[in-house]
């Protein structure tokens, strides 16, 4: 984990980027910041392939951001990029 130039935003870099849709990514987000408390996330995508998402950005998180929590968010992005999650609307 590492802070984001935004002053209360925190970076979660994923291990693997993996690629999501449009609808993918704003379910990502919601997951994310509904996990973390946060006011707000943000997908983060790859520079060098803007189709991978590279990790999540989240606003002034409540929770603890812990490496469980940064695999979990991560695990559900990976589940979308393979079809586990039925897309990720309705995930909760």
């Amino acid at each position: 984990m590492t802070e984001a130039p935004a002053e209360n935003a925190f970076e979660l870099p994923f291990q693997t980027a993996c690629a999501l849709s449009e609808t993918g990514e704003l379910a990502l987000e919601d997951y994310a910041r509904v996990l973390a408390e946060a006011s707000g996330a943000e997908a983060l995508r790859s520079r060098s392939d803007p189709a991978l998402v590279r990790g999540v950005r989240l606003y002034a998180a409540k929770a603890t951001l812990t490496e469980t929590l940064a695999r979990d968010i991560e695990g559900f992005a990976h589940g979308l990029a393979q079809g586990r999650t039925g897309g990720g609307l309705g995930w909760s």
